[in-house]
């Protein structure tokens, strides 16, 4: 059932007064769960709360609803706790970046200190994480405890099942895929199980989901957000990024998780205004352009009239939009090819040793790189050397690219992967994100923020991308569409077995 209606800005949620004079918020998990991560935290900042008060709410929200939809299989309750119990907030409310103890859930990719990680493979099922790595540890250090963390897919992918912790359902229909890699974040948004979620993206494993289940996911510039050591030192196709259930919240999630740590060559230090304070801006958009299938990729025709009527709201703000978008012919291509490459890089080594415990896809994927030959990623690079030039012209005109975050709806669970769009077959396992890839191959920061449901009540998702390095500025349009739509303020939903 989804939570309708606008609650009061003043603190949307009930609170009591009691014989001191004192306000405290009432016990009910429920209205704790309403919160926004930005009404939480100031909460918590002002100490009218804890965060024992609001990680005992996360768990008892996961232990109430999460056996079913599975998007938090790994529990850290115990450390989350013991962490909430010490938590210095007279420390943390001096930092203007700190989440002052705020649950967060972690994406099982990453490491957390004290908990495993697993990749969703059987051959890390018992791996331990002795220490943080650079992402999380860069959040926990601004005051995020994580309660969970989130499932994935086994390695990669876009749709989140794996042979150790199973298989995590959409709630806007249970009987829907979550989408992935970081469909376990996106999925415990969506149900309220937490506030805020870290997600990776690399072909579109944070856009998707978040499309997917109605949240909002940006994939930053690359360096904005500091990555852990198991990915290659100076590859700039994965990155780290926050996920919420609104702009506000991944703006506040952003300013907690940005910054250089030494063991990311390519992170730097963000000297810039506070995302959560460029928000308060006034600048409007300009000129837009938008397109249903960046001229290169199949697209269900739902999808693309949902999303090419949701961008009457730049119009409505005194925005023009356009068809003019930059020339991607070859991008695909080149993607698969750099794709493959990174992923022969990182797995090579476990693919000889553990070939009879990785999934087939994936297996493909890493003999694809180790076969890729050095004309191929020469061609690719030049590729991508190319589409950059032609993005830099692009924006001399316009403000925004936007374009459909996922060429299909949400898919049944026992679907392995999409196989055909609107039909059109598929030739491999990831073509059905190609919307998304192509994006990844500019190196701009992209946002997926949700613009309206299809005929069977599923979220549908647009991505806004905006200029190298300009998140700022691409926050502020999200949040100016975000508003229009108004999809924000129906999360979070409970679980639906029945759509």
């Amino acid at each position: 059932m989804i939570s309708k209606g606008k609650r009061s800005s003043n603190h949307k949620f009930e609170m009591e007064l009691i014989s001191t004079g004192k306000r405290k918020v009432t016990e009910k998990t429920d209205e704790f769960i309403k919160m926004t991560a930005t009404e939480a935290v100031a909460l918590l900042r002002s100490k009218e709360v804890s965060p024992l008060d609001l990680v005992d709410a996360s768990i008892k929200r996961i232990e109430a609803i999460d056996k079913e939809v599975n998007a938090l299989p790994i529990h850290c309750f115990d450390q989350a706790r013991d962490q909430a119990k010490s938590f210095d907030i007279q420390r943390h409310a001096e930092n203007p970046k700190s989440l002052c103890g705020l649950p967060i859930a972690v994406k099982d990719y990453n490491d957390l200190g004290g908990s495993i990680t697993t990749y969703g493979s059987p051959i890390f099922a018992n791996n331990m994480a002795l220490k943080s790595d650079a992402t999380v540890r860069k959040l926990e250090n601004n005051g995020a405890i994580a309660v969970a963390k989130s499932n994935v897919p086994e390695w990669a992918g876009g749709h989140t099942f794996n042979p150790v912790n199973g298989l995590t359902r959409n709630p806007w229909d249970m009987g829907k895929s979550a989408g992935g890699s970081s469909g376990g974040s996106a999925a415990a948004l969506a149900s309220g199980l937490v506030w805020l979620a870290t997600g990776n993206d690399l072909g579109g494993s944070l856009r998707t989901p978040a499309a997917f289940n109605g949240v909002v996911g940006l994939r930053p510039s690359p360096g904005r957000v500091p990555r852990g050591t198991r990915l290659p030192s100076m590859d700039t196709l994965w990155v780290e990024g926050p996920m919420a259930r609104n702009v506000n919240d991944l703006a506040l999630m952003l300013d907690a998780g940005v910054g250089h740590q030494i063991d990311d060559p390519l992170s730097f230090d963000h000297s810039g205004s506070s995302f959560v304070n460029i928000l308060e801006g006034t600048d409007i958009s300009k000129r837009v352009a938008f397109s249903p299938d960046l001229s290169i990729v199949s697209m269900e025709k739902e999808i693309a009239e949902i999303c090419g009527g949701a961008t009457t709201v730049f119009t409505d703000i005194g925005a023009e939009v356009t068809d003019e978008i930059p020339d991607f012919t070859g991008v695909l291509e080149a993607f698969q090819t750099l794709r493959a490459v990174l992923f022969a890089t990182m797995m090579g080594p476990i693919l000889k040793k553990h070939r009879d415990k990785i999934a087939p896809e994936i297996i493909g994927n890493i003999e694809l790189g180790l076969k890729i030959k050095p004309s191929q990623i020469f061609e690719a690079e030049r590729v991508r050397i190319e589409l950059f030039k032609k993005i830099l012209l692009f924006f001399e005109t316009h403000d925004f690219l936007i374009c459909p975050a996922a060429s299909i709806a949400p898919f049944p669970v026992d679907q392995r992967y999409v196989t055909q769009i609107d039909g059109k077959p598929c030739k491999t396992y990831i073509d059905w994100f190609s919307i998304t890839f192509a994006l990844t191959m500019t190196a701009c920061p992209t946002i997926s923020v949700p613009c309206g449901f299809t005929s069977e009540g599923l979220p549908v998702g647009i991505q806004i991308m905006g200029k190298p390095r300009g998140e700022g500025e691409l926050l502020l349009a999200a949040k100016r569409f975000e508003q229009a739509i108004g999809i924000s303020e129906q999360l979070p939903i409970l679980p639906k077995k029945d759509h």
